[in-house]
């Protein structure tokens, strides 16, 4: 046989069972299943453009989160449709478009409505934040922001919105 009629041979490999079987199930299967962590997208919305930066660098940097910056609010809608967060951090006080306008848009998008949001103000106090009131009915930290209460605020949000 010629080298070049070798390279044409197709090769077939059962790589998946044809049946389930009782070794074998696809159900239960999560990204984690094979061991490989999925990190978690956060989308950060805030036209302070070095305070987004600041909180990506610092929440990548844990290795568990891939975030996305948005600068304007406009385009935060947009944003959160094209990135699919699982978590919205968003500044309440923006020029334009307020973040309980964002909000409003993100909980009125049947893809985005599950979305949990968490709030960043510098409109509360520490002492509010930790009395567990709620902007809109969701929970916000107050600003400036402190790195493990905001990776709390996340995991928490995370959590309990994995159990709807």
């Amino acid at each position: 046989m010629s080298p070049k009629k070798s390279m044409n041979k197709v090769i077939e490999a059962d790589f998946f069972p044809r049946e389930p079987g009782p070794e074998f199930s696809w159900t239960g299967l999560t990204p984690n299943a094979f061991g490989v962590d999925r990190k978690r997208r956060i989308l950060i919305v805030d036209n302070d453009r070095d305070t987004t930066h600041l909180v990506k660098i610092l929440l990548e940097r844990t290795g568990r989160y891939s975030v996305l910056e948005e600068n304007d609010a406009t385009k935060a809608h947009q944003s959160a449709q094209n990135f699919r967060p699982d978590l919205i951090l968003l500044d309440v006080v923006m020029p334009e478009t307020d973040g309980g306008e964002v909000a409003a848009q993100i909980q009125a998008d049947p893809e985005l409505r599950r979305t949990p949001v968490i709030f960043l103000t510098a409109l509360v106090t520490e002492t509010e934040t930790k009395a567990g009131l709620r902007i809109q009915g969701h929970p916000f930290l107050a600003k400036p922001i402190n790195i493990p209460e905001l990776i709390n605020g996340i995991e928490e949000n995370l959590a309990a919105h994995a159990a709807f």
